[in-house]
């Protein structure tokens, strides 16, 4: 049986017309411009935070402990709240953005949150590249992370919706490669603004976070609303209208069908955010949105990515050869993510959470034992040559391995599973645990490590078996199912069948779309 039909029960998922074409390419490639202002906050803020002239600023006291004594606990080399503070804050203002995107996004269309997130994106970026003290700083970055929670509770749907079901992962996957993209220009900003003898390097690198706000400020004013946007406002007509544009024929009408039955069922669903935390149908939903986005952070992912620079150098190396190290990773980073766009649509999303699972447990291991073995408890050692080459091999493959998992599956199942009148409650939901993990791990690491010392690379490494399995037994597969159609998904699973259940008893009742009336062909 093949693996689209094994999702549907048996049943081959409904065939719609149109193809890829250069229309809806371009879109989603626009759209996915969003992913920009994450990943290169992501990758500067561990960058800047590594530079002397940046330190010596803003948190002299860090510089100081940080030159005194070379053989110091190299755990506890950086361990301050206040600068943790810097990097971590975003995510707080990010959280709490998601949930306020939530009802711009359905009650005024996808585009209207992405034209919010560039514009308050631009004037954080302005302000921190500007800061002259630490109060300034942060600011700054509570706005950079309004940006990033519009632009991460919209995208995601965006792509989800306008992209055809047989495309949708590689489409929806130009988002994580835009945070990809994001990143290694960071590394890069960061590699050379650090050679800026006046000291203004980190100046620069902050500054320049405008340049992809603008892109997907400008790039928004342009993008055409997703007919389910269209149709969720009242517009059927013009829905139709795009939908054909999109889709590249006129031949619509099957789609175009599911489209306006999910739209009126969800019509009838008030406090969308209220019924995904109470109401049994909806629990798959609410347990993917929630758990996909915490698993993902507690991989450890932005321990690497914003603090990369900061890790290598905690491990014995320097300013220039840690952010080269960071630099390695990053490239590695945009080639992995490549590889799922290539596999998400052909081998599915269960095939890369898993691989990328096993992947990761065995990099965070051999990690953690070599800087046990190096370090011990005390923190005082230095990595041998070959031991640092080894540690960035490893930590490279981990980034690799998530780079083509749980990465972008991260940002696409949980788009895909919800139905419409769910799917902005949904995102924002996912963005917002996201969000919040990544402010928690973010402003404890540093603490983390210092007081886990390698453990807390086992600790990790614990953390993606139990998730690993979380997937092998829970996530049914969506390769290639319909988005208005992913209901007949879980009525087939095994566990997941008997909430599905209730689904069907309360059709009547405003709750999901029904099922079709015929077999699935």
């Amino acid at each position: 049986m093949a693996r689209d039909e094994e999702a549907t029960g048996g049943r081959k998922p409904p065939s719609y017309g149109g193809e890829v074409n250069a229309f809806i390419v371009t879109t989603c490639i626009v759209a996915a411009f969003g992913g920009l202002i994450f990943g290169y906050d992501l990758g500067i803020s561990g960058g800047v935070t590594s530079m002397d002239s940046f330190l010596m600023k803003f948190f002299p006291s860090v510089y100081r402990k940080e030159v005194a004594d070379q053989n110091q606990n190299m755990y506890c080399k950086f361990d301050s709240h206040l600068l943790t503070l810097f990097t971590s804050s975003l995510y707080l203002s990010a959280l709490v953005a998601c949930m306020c995107a939530s009802t711009i996004t359905r009650k005024y269309g996808r585009k209207l949150s992405m034209l919010s997130g560039g514009l308050v994106f631009l004037a954080g970026a302005i302000i921190n590249a500007a800061a002259v003290n630490v109060a300034m700083l942060i600011v700054g970055r509570l706005l950079l992370g309004v940006g990033v929670g519009f632009c991460n509770q919209s995208i995601p749907v965006y792509l989800s919706e306008i992209a055809p079901a047989k495309w949708r992962g590689a489409m929806n996957i130009g988002f994580q490669m835009m945070i990809t993209i994001g990143i290694l220009a960071a590394n890069l900003v960061n590699y050379w603004t650090a050679k800026i003898e006046s000291g203004n390097g980190w100046r620069i690198s902050l500054g320049l976070a405008a340049v992809p706000a603008l892109m997907i400020t400008v790039g928004s004013l342009f993008l055409p609303d997703t007919p389910n946007s269209i149709l969720e406002r009242g517009d059927a007509a013009k829905a139709k209208q795009m939908l054909q544009k999109i889709r590249g024929t006129d031949d619509v009408d099957a789609e175009f069908e599911d489209l306006v039955r999910a739209s009126a069922a969800a019509k009838k669903i008030d406090r969308p955010m209220r019924r995904l935390l109470t109401e049994r149908r909806y629990r798959p939903q609410l347990v993917f949105c929630t758990l996909i986005p915490f698993f993902q952070q507690v991989t450890g992912i932005n321990v690497v990515m914003f603090y990369a620079p900061v890790l290598f150098k905690t491990l014995g190396l320097g300013q220039s050869a840690s952010l080269m190290s960071s630099l390695i990773t990053g490239f590695f980073n945009v080639v992995a993510t490549f590889v799922s766009i290539y596999v998400a649509d052909r081998f599915g999303r269960r095939s890369l959470f898993l691989e990328g699972g096993i992947q990761m447990i065995i990099c965070q291991v051999v990690v953690g034992g070599m800087i046990a073995g190096s370090f011990g408890t005390s923190g005082t050692g230095q990595l041998s040559t070959a031991a640092a080459v080894l540690v960035v091999v490893f930590v490279t493959g981990f980034v690799m391995a998530f780079a083509w998992s749980w990465g972008p599956m991260g940002w696409l199942v949980p788009t895909e599973i919800c139905p419409l009148e769910l799917r902005s409650a949904g995102q924002a939901m996912n963005a917002g645990v996201n969000m919040f993990f990544t402010f928690v791990i973010g402003q404890f690491f540093l603490s983390l490590l210092c007081n886990l010392k390698f453990g807390l690379f086992f600790l990790f490494a614990a953390f993606v078996v139990v998730m690993t399995g979380f997937i092998y037994f829970f996530l049914p597969e969506t390769r290639n199912v319909p988005i208005e159609d992913m209901g007949e998904v879980f009525r087939r699973h095994w566990f997941w069948q008997k909430y599905a259940a209730v689904d069907d008893d309360d059709n009547n009742k405003g709750g999901s779309a029904p099922r079709r009336s015929v077999e699935l062909k």
